[in-house]
């Protein structure tokens, strides 16, 4: 076989896939299109418990302001302090007070 030909071969199947490709991501899928977001859109109503909770300006109930002061402050320290970390059966650290 010559060198000509067996370039062809190599070519052409390789010029096909190129071909389908191409043709693969220029076509359109407009039944798809129409619906594209539709499954989180719905996902994030039903998640949702007040979907009006945002027009509302009623106050949020159910924690007085000392105690939401107090649990925000917590919350802040915990980034600045992080809890100890431990080991477990002294694996993966130093031994100390021996």
């Amino acid at each position: 076989m010559s060198i000509q030909k067996s370039h062809t071969l190599f070519l052409l199947p390789v010029l096909l896939g190129v071909c389908t490709l191409v043709v693969g991501c220029a076509a359109s899928t407009p039944e798809l299109d129409a619906k594209f977001g539709d499954a989180v859109r719905a996902s994030r109503e039903r998640q949702t418990l007040n979907s009006t909770a945002s027009v509302s300006k009623d106050p949020v109930l159910g924690i007085d302001g000392k105690a939401a002061v107090n649990a925000q402050d917590r919350y802040q320290d915990s980034f600045k302090s992080p809890p100890k970390t431990f080991e477990i059966l002294g694996i993966g650290g130093s031994v100390t007070g021996q």
